[in-house]
């Protein structure tokens, strides 16, 4: 076939044959897409890799550490970790850097638990250091903790089940048979897909004494011998023991973990030898050195990281006649040397995810534990009676040796001996091979009598396993024994200490300056705080070209100044925050200074000293929501909040009030109605949708909103209308006063 074109005929090449729907598009619901393409990815986030099980452990977890006991590593010898690295990809087909990440996180030498299962030598970095970064696999060394004994305690017993690797080359267990619970011992996070697990770690003796506590008494207080949970790398957990409770009941919450420090008189410098699991040196440095550049701190004149062999150390370098008490109150409240550990215990169980607390955690492993005993027990007594139905068997041969011997040399062929003494004996054909395999010098009248003297033995151990199938009761005196056992050998003192809030209040804070200023915020995101002795002495407000200012307000430096986002977002800061400035500059702007997200910018600012009174919100589909000031107050010092006000249509308008109120709403369709705002009920839920005061016909929209000053209408009471209403359209007196409502 050929097709012509300008310069001449090109030869089109031949279709050999054709791909049946190739190039058509098909129409697919996008449910049916999700199911098909994204749940299958899902699931497998969720059971294979982010969760954890029961057992403590993520399949990657398990898959390297039951190789490492395969290779036999529970013992005195080390081996390269990029032996072990290859030899894990027979149950992980992942690439090597995948598994010895595992590898590193699970060490002693990287520090991320309180009891690693991995006994590493060589450089794994550190887990509070994104720059101490470990060493290639090919440098380093690796065994199992002896604590891992307790990970494969009776594994080659049936305690657990066994399941083919990914080519069905050889088996992997689904658990292991872990002998106390290490789900809450060792810290577990994990992202998966529309969830996540963030599990911290507690004390192992603390864990394994309410273990014990409550398989006793099932309404055991948790608190009284687990009160908090224990960090590697130790801190200070400030104890708010409802929020503890919550955490316990429902497996959420969150927990306030600052760092511990030394002051050295000598050296006048700090030293800050313990801090929060979520954060890391270098974040700490980074954020106080940006502190000093924003002159925010002034008393520190050096920070550096000085951690070596003895451990992590940050030491800051005081400026004479610093008190090192307050100085740190402010950079517990600046920096991430104080933070929060957001809890979410989200357990795998029974191939289901589910958020517990720490009771039903402690129940789903006593059943699971309960469960491995039970088969073990099952296994060690079918063993027994194997071998006392052997034995059975021998001592009927003690009679007469002579005859078994001679039955064996009259068969003339191998294949009948055993059905031969089968025959001359009355025993089965397990007893005869048993028998028939005896070596020539055993056949002595000495051997038989110290084989069949176990006899008794076993039968009183075959009672004793019977007695524990049979009784509950004594599956948990197993397991209280186990849990006891564990305590003594592998207990340690808590790293992290405890402190009471009623404690941090003696702690000095900064005592910051109070006094008048005037508070200027613009259009753009600008603001700018001027004392009124350098407001009198400036000029014009220097603005940003197609700039204004929206609000200027009296204050005190003291104020907390709230910032609300058309992301119906508030960031929170204080007067002191930023530094006084002139009215011939721009100011700061807001944006950048307190970290607001690409797009987002501020559109009202209030400011309070005791967060009373109101904020009232605008909306175009002419309702207007009324919140207590208060709802925005925390206790911790958080700068950010969300759902700050409805979202569910367009803010117009904001303002806050102290006192009650008249506001004068205008419609895009030219209607006025003047509200009351004690009219509407003030709620405490910051993203209430509150309550129609305007209706709009088709097509219009709250278009304006503002204060009402005396005046502004020569007939108010005729725009007075009980809520919701539509409104009044302006009479031609107001019209022609050339009434401005901005």
């Amino acid at each position: 076939m050929k097709k012509k074109h300008t310069g001449g005929e090109v030869q089109q090449p031949q279709v050999h044959g054709v791909i049946e729907g190739a190039g058509s598009i098909v129409k697919q619901q996008i449910t049916e897409t999700l199911e098909t393409n994204y749940m299958p990815y899902a699931i497998s986030v969720i059971m294979s890799r982010a969760i954890p099980e029961i057992d403590g452990f993520k399949p990657s977890h398990r898959k390297l550490l039951y190789t490492m006991y395969k290779m036999g590593l529970l013992g005195p010898t080390r081996t390269k970790s990029s032996n072990i690295v290859g030899q894990t990809m027979k149950l992980n087909p992942h690439g090597e850097s995948a598994i010895y990440d595992t590898l590193v996180r699970l060490s002693r030498g990287y520090e991320a638990l309180l009891h690693p299962f991995v006994d590493s030598k060589g450089n794994f970095g550190k887990f509070y250091s994104r720059d101490m970064a470990c060493a290639a696999s090919r440098y380093t060394e690796a065994k199992l903790d002896p604590i891992s004994q307790e990970l494969f305690k009776d594994i080659e017993k049936d305690t657990v089940d066994f399941v083919d690797n990914y080519d069905n080359t050889t088996k992997e267990p689904t658990l292991f048979p872990v002998t106390f619970p290490t789900i809450l011992v060792n810290a577990n996070t994990g992202i998966a897909v529309g969830m996540a697990s963030s599990i911290c770690s507690f004390n192992l003796a603390e864990v394994c004494r309410t273990t014990i506590e409550y398989m006793k008494n099932p309404e055991h207080d948790i608190l009284s011998t687990l009160p908090a949970p224990d960090f590697p790398g130790g801190g200070l957990i400030i104890y708010d023991r409802k929020e503890f409770e919550k955490v316990y009941r429902t497996g959420r919450g969150s927990m306030r973990v600052r760092s511990r420090y030394s002051y050295d008189k000598e050296a006048n410098c700090i030293d800050i030898t313990q801090i929060p699991p979520t954060t890391t040196i270098e974040a700490i440095i980074e954020k106080t050195v940006d502190l000093v550049k924003q002159g925010k701190i002034k008393e520190i004149s050096d920070i550096r990281d000085e951690t070596g062999l003895e451990g992590l150390k940050i030491t800051i370098d005081l400026k004479r006649g610093t008190d090192p008490d307050r100085l740190m109150a402010k950079l517990f409240r600046m920096t991430p040397l104080e933070d929060s550990f957001s809890c979410n215990f989200n357990v795998l169980v029974k191939s289901a995810p589910r958020v517990m607390g720490i009771r039903e955690i402690l129940d789903e492993w006593i059943h699971f534990r309960t469960e491995c005993v039970r088969r073990r027990t099952q296994f060690e007594l079918k063993s027994l009676q194997d071998k006392l139905h052997l034995l059975k068997g021998l001592q009927a041969i003690l009679v007469d040796i002579d005859k078994a011997i001679a039955i064996i040399r009259q068969t003339d062929e191998e294949s009948e001996v055993v059905p031969n003494l089968m025959i001359g004996f009355g025993i089965d054909q397990p007893q005869a091979e048993y028998v028939a395999e005896i070596k020539l010098r055993h056949l002595n009248r000495e051997y038989i009598l110290k084989r069949t003297a176990e006899t008794e033995q076993i039968e009183h151990d075959i009672a004793a396993l019977q007695k524990i199938l049979e009784s509950d009761r004594e599956i948990r005196k197993v397991i209280l024994a186990e849990l006891d056992e564990v305590a003594r050998k592998y207990g340690q003192k808590r790293r992290s200490m405890i402190i009471y809030e009623d404690e941090l209040q003696n702690v000095p804070e900064e005592e910051v300056q109070d006094y008048a200023v005037n508070l200027f915020f613009t259009k753009e995101g600008y603001f700018k705080k001027i004392t009124p002795l350098s407001l009198r002495m400036s000029g014009e407000q220097k603005l940003k070209e197609g700039d204004s200012i929206l609000q200027q307000i009296e204050s005190v430096n003291s104020a907390d100044l709230l910032f609300f986002t058309n992301r119906c977002t508030v960031y929170k800061a204080k007067a002191s925050d930023f530094s006084d400035t002139k009215a011939s500059v721009l100011g700061d702007y807001l944006p950048a200074q307190l970290g607001m997200e690409e797009g987002e910018v501020p559109i009202y600012m209030a400011v309070t000293t005791d967060y009373k009174g109101y904020m009232l919100f605008f909306f175009e589909n002419g309702k207007v929501a009324k919140v207590d000031l208060a709802s925005y107050q925390t206790k911790t010092n958080r700068k950010k909040l969300v759902n700050a006000y409805s979202d569910k249509s367009p803010v117009v308008a904001c303002a806050q009030i102290e006192e009650d109120c008249e506001f004068l709403l205008t419609s895009s369709k030219g209607k006025v109605l003047l509200i009351h705002s004690g009219a509407i009920a003030s709620k405490s839920t910051r993203s209430t949708q509150g309550v129609s005061a305007m209706t709009l016909k088709r097509g219009a929209v709250l278009s304006k909103a503002q204060k009402y000053e005396e005046g502004m209408l020569t007939k108010p009471d005729r725009y007075r209308k009980k809520i919701p209403s539509s409104g009044t359209v302006l009479s031609e007196e107001e019209q022609g006063e050339q009434l401005t409502l901005s």
